[in-house]
């Protein structure tokens, strides 16, 4: 695996783990992660995980920031990827 493939898998874990953490942190009423940092995390690198856990745990899926950025940065993020 070469170092681009390390970094997105790492990359998408991490994003898949803090949307994964925001909706318990939602259904606990705790204090949730910022929806900028969501993004950012989608843009360096996460927007396929992020996409993955907003799908399965049904999170942020009205917010059109999120159904319309997210798709549009996990393409880029592949055909970044490919690219490399």
């Amino acid at each position: 695996m070469t170092v681009a493939g390390v970094f997105f898998c790492v990359a998408n874990v991490i994003a898949f783990l803090a949307f994964m953490l925001d909706k318990l942190f939602a259904k606990w009423e705790r204090r949730r992660v910022p929806e900028y940092v969501l993004l950012l995390l989608g843009l360096c690198g996460g927007a396929t995980g992020g996409y993955i856990a907003m799908r399965l745990f049904r999170h942020k899926t009205r917010k059109p920031l999120f159904f319309i950025l997210m798709p549009l940065m996990m393409v880029a993020e592949i055909g970044l990827y490919f690219w490399m």
